[in-house]
């Protein structure tokens, strides 16, 4: 089975689980801002764990090809707060 082809440039969504607390939204969004500026807070939909412990992030972004992508999930996981990036 083939893998589907992304055609880029494209509105990419991209889904970040870490660590619950104060300010780990403009954390992950100050790492996407570098590979696009044009991402607001009004972009992300953000949903804490059951427990309260993690949150997730979904941001929906411009994807202008693999190498970006592969080198702005890099970056994601580099951040302490940072558990998964989907």
């Amino acid at each position: 089975m083939k893998e589907p082809k992304i055609e880029f440039p494209c509105d990419y969504p991209i889904k970040v689980i870490g660590d619950f607390h104060p300010g780990f939204t403009e954390e992950v969004l100050d790492i996407v801002r570098r590979y696009d500026s044009n991402v607001t807070l009004e972009k992300v939909k953000e949903r804490p764990s059951s427990k309260g412990n993690y949150q997730s992030i979904a941001i929906p972004f411009w994807a202008t090809g693999e190498p970006q992508l592969k080198q702005l999930f890099s970056d994601l996981k580099k951040c302490p707060s940072v558990r998964m990036v989907l």
